[in-house]
Formats: structure tokens, C-alpha cells, sequence
């Protein structure tokens, strides 16, 4: 759905939008999302700047796979968005293109207007977790015969060696 900034002139475009799974490429192959991408958003132009505000509420419900045991798990995400977009100043040279303290939190847009699917797309991402584990305890896999201990144990001797300290031990074992 492309926001153009023409139809922002008169006034704010209301938008009520579900995305349909798989409508939306996140461009992660271990990602996949479960149910329809909702969004509810208004757009607006601060015509001073031809700035687009938007602002709104999304939500959508992934599946991930877990860092630790490698077993998929549902990651639902609902969140509030109020974003700020600029025109990208095509006059601007590179050494006046970086951004300074208080632009970080901008972002810009060229042409006519910005696309809504880019939007959410960069909000899901940015949702998502550094690390993706299916539970805070979540033991993960056996590291000798591969057994998922949340499903069982495994009878794997399970000593546990810190590799950092074993230039030491050596040096223990000469006397």
C-alpha cells in the first residue's frame, strides 16, 4: 500500500489494513509468519517540511526457531509505532548526508511517498528478539550426541569444561 503525500494534502489517510500471510517478505528463511499482519495507522503530512507522521498499532504472530534446541515456537508481537519521515535531500552532499544526535530517530523517503508494507516489514524485524529461545530455561540440544533435552535426557558423560582455564591445568599437571 504506497502512502503518496498528495493524498495526505486535504487530510490524514486512515488506514485499517490486514496482510494476508506471506504478503509481506521479512526475508528471513527461518521466519514465517502465522496469522495476517494487522494494522491500524494514520497517516498525515506536516506540509511545513513535507514531513509524513505515522502513527498507529500492529500486530502479528511469528514462528521462530529456538537458538538453543532449534524447535519452532510461536512469537507473537503487538506494538505502538509513532514514526517521522523526512524527503531525502537529493542537493545534499556525502560528508552533509550523515545524520546527526537528534535524526536517529527519522527516517526519509523519496519520490511521492513510502510504502506502508516497508514500514512494517522494518517494525516487525526490529520487534524481534536478539536471541530467539523458545523459554528463558530452555536447556538446548546435547553438544555430543545432539539429544533435545527438553524432550529427554541423554546419557552423555556431562562434564564441564571451561576450554579458557586448560593452559593452566597443564601447567598444574608438570609438578
Amino acid at each position: 500500500m504506497f502512502l503518496n503525500v498528495r493524498d495526505m494534502e486535504l487530510r490524514p489517510l486512515r488506514i485499517s489494513r490486514e496482510f494476508a500471510i506471506g504478503e509481506i517478505d521479512f526475508f528471513e528463511a527461518v521466519l514465517r509468519q502465522t496469522s495476517p499482519l494487522k494494522v491500524e495507522a494514520v497517516a498525515e503530512l506536516r506540509q511545513v517540511l513535507d514531513e509524513i507522521r505515522l502513527h498507529g498499532h500492529y500486530s502479528v504472530d511469528l514462528e521462530l526457531h529456538c537458538d538453543r534446541c532449534l524447535e519452532a515456537y510461536t512469537w507473537p508481537i503487538s506494538s505502538d509505532f509513532d514514526l517521522l519521515y523526512e524527503p531525502a535531500n537529493a542537493e545534499a552532499q556525502p560528508e552533509e548526508a550523515g545524520l546527526k544526535d537528534d535524526e536517529v530517530e527519522i527516517g526519509y523517503y523519496q519520490g511521492a511517498g513510502l510504502e506502508l508494507e516497508d514500514v512494517l516489514r522494518e517494525r516487525v524485524l526490529l520487534a524481534l528478539p536478539m536471541q530467539r529461545v523458545c523459554r528463558k530455561d530452555c536447556p538446548g540440544l546435547c553438544p555430543a550426541c545432539g539429544e533435545n533435552w527438553n524432550q529427554r535426557d541423554c546419557e552423555c558423560p556431562q562434564e564441564k569444561i571451561d576450554l579458557r582455564w586448560t593452559a593452566l591445568q597443564d601447567l598444574k599437571l608438570k609438578n
